[in-house]
């Protein structure tokens, strides 16, 4: 195969790559403003919780570290 039969073919799969995914895209059910809201301040809230949980444990574990040394 010459170089530019497979530069065609690679273009062709590219191409194609993108309508592909075009395509998937229109099939998605996108949320609705209620359910991105809500969406978002479980996100917030969850990562406020793992926030203050990985923020005790340092605290704790820079005592314990302080009273061995």
């Amino acid at each position: 195969m010459t170089f530019l039969a497979k530069m065609k073919q690679s273009f062709g799969s590219f191409t194609s790559f993108f309508a592909d995914s075009w395509s998937e895209l229109k099939k998605v059910r996108w949320p609705k403003r209620k359910e991105l809201i809500s969406y978002t301040l479980v996100v917030i809230v969850t990562v406020l919780i793992v926030t203050i949980y990985f923020w005790v444990l340092d605290v704790i574990i820079s005592r314990l570290i302080d009273l061995v040394i």
